[in-house]
């Protein structure tokens, strides 16, 4: 049915897309394309690195000696410093 692409009708593909965004206007949609590119690979680079050390994220709160699970307040904490209300 799609026969391979020759030498005509890439040619005439290049002729309609020059036609339809105007000279003018293709090295900017080219430089625009590359910057997108190299974002792309440097945010894909730098998720490949991120998974290669062995981290997946911060790291996990030391837990509460003694089994105490109730949170206390820093001094000087304006929660800790307000009246309670029961």
């Amino acid at each position: 049915m799609f026969g391979r692409l020759g030498a005509p009708e890439i040619l005439l593909i290049l002729v309609v897309v020059l036609l339809l965004f105007g000279a003018k206007r293709l090295p900017d949609m080219a430089r625009s394309f590359g910057q997108s590119l190299r974002i792309l690979r440097s945010e894909t680079k730098a998720m490949r690195d991120e998974d290669g050390d062995g981290t997946t994220g911060p790291a996990p709160a030391p837990a509460l000696a003694g089994g105490d699970r109730t949170p206390h307040a820093a001094p000087g904490d304006a929660v800790a410093d307000a009246p309670h209300r029961r």
